[in-house]
């Protein structure tokens, strides 16, 4: 946190007030919540994720496992935080070496995700990290593949929930929510 910013007014950072919203992105009808304008303000991003960090720590994982490619820029400063390893949950062919993969339906088509197979040890407690949920498809597939791959899923933590959507629904596990946006 810089001078200007004291550890009591962490409580009251609002978040909100550091995400920019872009309508008709990526296309018309889509309202788009950037979080490039949190990442950049230095004590935006420290309030963030000290406030992830306290509740993932909770669930005391062994590893974070990031969603390409926003969920990286969460899980692994966070995981280096926290003392944890992190892991890549990525697109085909974007891995080296043997991989696990998960294919699943999406509202607008299909999609795949890839883990390398020796990145978890068989019962590993794993959190998921992404950057927002919306209809919730790539984080419940996410959790699939990291079972698939060995891992004990204890949580899901993302900085956006678009709510009315029904993500939260397709999710077995607990999920911790930092700001909250009607979908």
């Amino acid at each position: 946190m810089t001078a200007s910013t004291t550890p009591g007014d962490q409580a009251e950072f609002d978040l909100k007030r550091h995400i920019r919203e872009v309508p008709d992105f990526p296309k018309p009808g889509i309202l788009f919540y950037d979080i490039s304008t949190l990442l950049r303000n230095a004590d935006a991003w420290q309030v963030a994720t000290g406030r992830i960090a306290r509740v993932v720590a909770g669930w005391q994982p062994d590893l974070l496992a990031g969603i390409e490619s926003r969920g990286f820029l969460t899980a692994a400063p966070l995981a280096q935080r926290l003392g944890l390893g992190f892991v890549m949950l990525r697109k085909p062919g974007k891995l080296p070496g043997e991989t696990i993969s998960l294919s699943y339906g999406l509202e607008y088509g299909q999609d795949t995700l890839h883990i390398q197979a020796d990145a978890i040890r068989p019962g590993q407690r794993v959190v998921v990290l992404d950057d927002l949920l919306a209809t919730g498809g790539t984080l419940a597939a996410s959790v699939a593949l990291l079972r698939k791959a060995g891992a004990e899923v204890v949580g899901c933590s993302v900085m956006i929930e678009l709510e009315g959507l029904g993500g939260r629904e397709r999710l077995d596990v607990p999920l911790h929510t930092l700001m909250h946006y009607p979908a």
